[in-house]
Order: C-alpha cells, then sequence, then structure tokens
C-alpha cells in the first residue's frame, strides 16, 4: 500500500463524518460540515499529486481514487435531499449517474479491463459540483438551476469516459 492509496483510504472515512456533521445539532454544523468537504477534496488532490510526483500510479489507486468521490458526493447530495435542499430529481439524477459509474467501473475491474484515470472534464466537473455544494449548502440563488448545468455537464463526462474505457479495452483485445 503506497501513501497516495492511504490517503484515498483516508478520504472514506471523511463520508460518515460528514454525514454525522452534517445532520448534528453542533454550533455551526454547516461550517464543519464543509469543512470536511474541503478536507476532502484537498486530500483528493494531495493523494493524485503525490501519485503522479512519485509515480506511484497504481490500477487500485485509479479505481479507489473516484470511488472516494463518488461516495462522497452520494453522501452530500443525499444530505442535501433529506435536508430538502435540493429536488428527488436532482437527486435522482445524480444518484444514477455516480451508481452506473461505480458499477461500470467495477465491472471492468473485476474483468480485468483496464480503466483509465480521470480526465479533464471530470475533474472540471467535481469542480463545478463542489461550488454547487457550496451554493446549495448556504442557500444561494439559483443554486438548483446552476446544479441542473453540472448534472448535464456530468452526463457528457461520463459518456467520454466510457468512450475512453472502450477505446483503451478495444486495444487490449487486439
Amino acid at each position: 500500500m503506497n501513501l497516495p492509496n492511504l490517503i484515498t483510504l483516508v478520504r472514506f472515512v471523511f463520508i460518515p463524518l460528514y454525514l454525522f456533521v452534517f445532520f448534528s445539532d453542533l454550533p455551526g454544523h454547516m461550517y464543519w460540515a464543509v469543512g470536511i468537504i474541503l478536507l476532502a477534496g484537498l486530500t483528493d488532490v494531495l493523494d493524485g499529486y503525490l501519485a503522479r510526483k512519485t509515480k506511484q500510479i497504481t490500477q487500485l489507486g485509479i479505481m479507489l481514487d473516484p470511488l472516494a468521490d463518488k461516495l462522497m458526493m452520494i453522501a452530500i447530495f443525499l444530505s442535501l435531499l433529506i435536508s430538502g435542499k435540493i429536488s428527488f430529481w436532482a437527486a435522482f439524477a445524480i444518484f444514477f449517474r455516480d451508481f452506473t459509474m461505480i458499477v461500470c467501473s467495477a465491472i471492468f475491474h473485476f474483468r480485468g479491463k483496464k480503466t483509465v484515470p480521470a480526465n479533464i472534464f471530470g475533474k472540471l466537473t467535481t469542480v463545478l459540483f463542489y461550488l454547487t455544494l457550496f451554493l446549495l449548502l448556504f442557500d444561494l440563488p439559483n443554486a438548483e438551476t446552476f446544479l441542473w448545468s453540472v448534472i448535464v455537464l456530468s452526463y457528457i463526462t461520463s459518456l467520454i469516459y466510457m468512450l475512453q474505457l472502450k477505446t483503451v479495452n478495444g486495444r487490449m483485445m487486439q
């Protein structure tokens, strides 16, 4: 287990911690929840940077990194749905996309197929989802409209990712 993968594993701990804080009665709990989200985002950047810098990119890391991202996003959007900050349909669109991506990636991995690291569109989508989260968490105007535009972008990004998977694995078959 290398350091970048260990940092990725720590990100999984932030998921229940975020949920506990979000739904707690702690003073300033929303600020603490945002702090946990930021910490998860920073460790995401750190593990990617370290993996590239030290040439420790592994298939395990390629699979776990987006899984940690997606599970954190699912937890956050679930909390927003339960608290009434987003509509059922917005949550459904996000959950459906993320669940499908997790299942497809797992199938590819366990069948011995290559997975591909996040591309620039995936990274941009993640950044925009984080921006959307802050708009939603603090009930800022037009937050749900912005959310829907990011959801559309996320589906386009997923299509690009699937095409990359097909290309990489198509080459492996030849």
